[in-house]
């Protein structure tokens, strides 16, 4: 038999103790949540017990389905927890304003109070997030992150049904991004967002807003997006608008997306970046060698030692970067070089783009122009310059603006598979996936001596170093004599009419 009483009683509690409400507010938000969860009864001495807010909610949920309150979908269910939440959330306009009061002693005091509230309202799934499994790897590039994603729910076949079978003519919210969210109670087929809040933050005279990842990939994982709903685009004001943010949270570097297909990130219709308070292994990757812009010869160009092809740029006057970085652009978007498999255009269909990084280093403003080629071909029909055949056991998605940087989000299927590959090099009788054979019998013969002790070390580092082999696959002039030569090329060619 549930306790409601200390179920809610213990989930009021909570809220007070992470200082989402205050003690006065308790017998107020108590009668909202018994009122949602359709209780007449309430013990005033109920017992308190040990449950963390995000398995409170569990409990909740599954009571609520017990009682016929809601139906046991992932939808429905995260509607419910998702307005209990909100009871404890305050207005919109209050938390901007909790927010710049913040803001007015430091930049980071700021992000940290939103970031815990984000955290503590359930909005950002932390107990979800503790299933990802992750770890850092040494490569010749410097130590890439691998996170095998584990953190979002699979839909149960009723869920995936429902979804079907509802019309889809519903165009309110126009994206998952979008503004609208903010509030939003949700419905089958799209999130719940009852306890989802974002913050205020325009860049050059237009709006837009942070929030953060309901499933944050590294610390501080946060979106910035346009108040207008429009597509992705990478132009001079992308570049003025990164280097506006990371004026105003100069802790925090941001990033887009490319705007092209096979290159691009997984939402294209909604102009947006991410930002956040975490260092990647491009960051700090070495310096290959330097150039000069001839336009912009105050400006400090180099190439960056990392298997995607990097131009970074400094200096203290981010308007400087901003014109150097539109002239790269421009010149990169027209650009071919038959002896690289580089074409701008087939036909009026460009192919030639930037993923932008933006970021501060004491009192310089820096960015990254990384160079993207989405074309394909017969060999390689998902993308030239995209993860080839040979890895796609490993990852065969998008290399968008987090792999980029050198972070692998892999899919939930390795966790099993990585077992089962080894518990075969440890001689167990196992059937390895036909994918997976050709890597496994290249890590048996390059490794003589696998034990209980080191398999797991080994696996991860094969892991990591094919990532790293996804990147270089990615690059668009690959770090070898040739391609640095042809790297080169371009570069020259920064620098002619």
């Amino acid at each position: 038999m549930v306790d409601h009483s200390s179920l809610v009683n213990t989930l009021v509690e909570k809220a007070i103790d992470k200082k989402l409400i205050q003690s006065s507010d308790r017998i107020y938000a108590r009668n909202q949540i018994l009122g949602l969860l359709d209780i007449a009864n309430y013990q005033e001495e109920a017992a308190r017990n040990e449950q963390d807010i995000p398995d409170l909610l569990d409990t909740i949920a599954d009571d609520a389905v017990e009682r016929g309150l809601i139906e046991d979908l992932l939808d429905e269910r995260e509607q419910l927890t998702a307005k209990i939440m909100d009871v404890f959330i305050s207005k919109p306009s209050e938390i901007n304003e909790a927010f710049y009061r913040s803001y007015q002693d430091s930049p980071v005091k700021a992000t940290d109070y939103f970031y815990q509230l984000s955290k503590d309202s359930n909005y950002i799934q932390t107990k979800r997030i503790a299933n990802n499994i992750q770890f850092k790897t040494a490569s010749s590039y410097g130590d890439l992150d691998i996170t095998i994603n584990l953190s979002k729910p699979e839909k149960d076949p009723e869920q995936i049904k429902r979804e079907k079978e509802m019309k889809q003519d519903v165009a309110y919210p126009k994206c998952l991004l979008c503004a609208e969210n903010e509030g939003y109670v949700g419905r089958i087929g799209h999130p719940a967002r009852s306890n989802h809040r974002i913050i205020e933050v325009p860049l050059e005279d237009e709006e837009w807003f942070l929030q953060y990842s309901p499933y944050v990939y590294y610390n501080e994982h946060s979106i910035v997006f346009a108040k207008e709903h429009r597509p992705m685009k990478i132009n001079r004001d992308s570049f003025a608008r990164l280097t506006a943010f990371v004026e105003k949270f100069p802790h925090y570097f941001i990033g887009s997306n490319a705007d092209l297909p096979i290159v691009g990130g997984s939402i294209l219709s909604h102009d947006h970046y991410q930002a956040g308070h975490y260092t990647f292994a491009m960051t700090n990757a070495e310096e290959e060698f330097s150039f000069t812009l001839n336009d912009f010869d105050d400006v400090e160009a180099v190439v960056v030692k990392w298997p995607l092809s990097v131009i970074r740029l400094r200096h203290s006057n981010r308007d400087k970067l901003v014109d150097a970085s539109e002239y790269i652009l421009q010149k990169w978007r027209d650009y071919s070089d038959p002896d690289a498999d580089i074409f701008a255009y087939s036909d009026d269909t460009p192919h030639n783009t930037i993923t932008p990084i933006a970021r501060k280093r004491g009192d310089l403003f820096e960015i990254d122009l990384v160079l993207r080629n989405n074309r394909t071909s017969t060999e390689h029909p998902m993308g030239i310059f995209h993860p080839h055949d040979d890895v796609h056991h490993i990852k065969k998605e998008n290399i968008g603006l987090i792999e980029v940087m050198g972070l692998a989000v892999l899919p939930p299927r390795l966790k099993d598979e990585l077992s089962v590959i080894k518990k075969y090099l440890l001689g167990e009788k196992v059937t390895v996936a036909e994918y997976h054979q050709d890597w496994v019998q290249s890590i048996k013969d390059k490794h003589k001596n696998i034990t209980g002790q080191n398999a797991d070390e080994i696996v991860e580092n094969e892991l990591g170093e094919k990532f790293a082999r996804v990147l270089e696959d990615a690059g668009v002039y690959k770090t070898d004599k040739v391609g640095r030569q042809a790297f080169k090329r371009f570069l020259a060619n920064l620098n002619e009419g």
